[in-house]
């Protein structure tokens, strides 16, 4: 009798649990993402800008609403600690790629590790978002411009979507998506 009562509580309280990856290279404001996250949908618990700094490892951020519980790894991105990102990938249910939309230098080493996580057999039915970061500077990248160094339409075989925004103050809007958009 008790299994019983404990398996229906269990279903009825408990959550499904999504974990979600936020990539990107060094820099591109994967942590300020998660943080601004956080500080939305915890009510003011996320770090403040001035006290986030690269990443050395690993962050990660929970969130919980209704009857779904997010689990966010914020992965270092410089490169000596992208080998560590693979531990992650059988885990995982989703990506959040973070680029720097205002660091053109940066785009060629971006798409590189993001071609290299994509062709990932354990990610291959991972949706993913890819989150031009950084919109709010002036020297930020255009859809098109972005488009044309990343190749973002080469991603039609998987449910992605693409948001343009800014991770410091919580402003975005999405691009485009493609096949099913599940994120």
């Amino acid at each position: 009798m008790f299994s019983l009562l404990h398996g229906l509580w269990n279903h009825v309280f408990s959550k499904t649990e999504f974990r979600v990856l936020i990539l990107g290279v060094d820099k591109a404001g994967k942590t300020t993402l998660l943080e601004k996250l956080k500080s939305i949908y915890l009510k003011g618990e996320g770090l403040p800008h001035d006290r986030i700094g690269p990443t050395v490892g690993l962050n990660i951020g929970r969130i919980e609403d209704a009857n779904v519980k997010l689990v966010f790894w914020d992965l270092g991105g410089q490169p000596g600690l992208r080998t560590i990102w693979e531990k992650y990938y059988d885990e995982a249910h989703a990506i959040v790629y973070v680029i720097d939309s205002a660091s053109a230098s940066t785009f060629e080493d971006a798409k590189s590790a993001l071609e290299k996580v994509l062709r990932h057999e354990d990610l291959q039915e991972a949706p993913l978002l890819v989150f031009a970061n950084k919109q709010d500077l002036p020297a930020s990248v255009t859809e098109e411009e972005l488009d044309r160094h990343l190749h973002l339409k080469e991603f039609d075989e998987r449910p992605y979507m693409f948001v343009a925004g800014s991770a410091y103050d919580g402003e975005g809007e999405p691009w485009h998506s493609g096949k099913a958009a599940a994120l």
